[in-house]
């Protein structure tokens, strides 16, 4: 997916909140790239494809701070921490924080835009996540 589709996939996001595929009432979440597993991997080629996937969103971002301003950084490992100690925590922020550590998030209107590197296990596909949500953001 280039760059331009990517966005264009962030802006769909935006104007439909209503639920479907990947998402919920008050959330869309999407998966602009899918690297493969690392099931066969001494560490090489994910530490490349974290490097790539990182760059991605972090070009990505660029843009997006073109248009929205700076990104609030959300650091989502305490969020898991509190999840884990059996805090009731709304979605998309419940799962989100389990193999998201962090996002970068910008405010649409009543909008939050988000753009982080998900992981579910060190096998598995990292991909670059972006978050379309009207639910605001755990606060630490």
């Amino acid at each position: 997916m280039t760059t331009a589709r990517r966005l264009a996939t962030i802006d769909e996001l935006r104007s439909h909140l209503s639920g479907g595929p990947g998402g919920a009432p008050g959330f869309h979440l999407a998966e602009l790239a899918t690297s493969e597993d690392f099931w066969e991997d001494d560490g090489t080629r994910r530490a490349l494809a974290e490097e790539q996937y990182e760059a991605e969103r972090d070009g990505l971002a660029a843009l997006l701070t073109a248009r929205w301003g700076p990104p609030t950084e959300l650091d989502l490992w305490p969020v898991l921490e509190r999840s884990l100690a059996g805090e009731s925590l709304p979605e998309p922020w419940s799962t989100l924080c389990a193999h998201t550590p962090e996002l970068s998030l910008w405010r649409d209107g009543d909008r939050w835009i988000g753009l982080g590197v998900s992981q579910w296990d060190k096998e598995l596909p990292l991909q670059l996540l972006a978050l379309v949500t009207t639910v605001d953001p755990p606060q630490p």
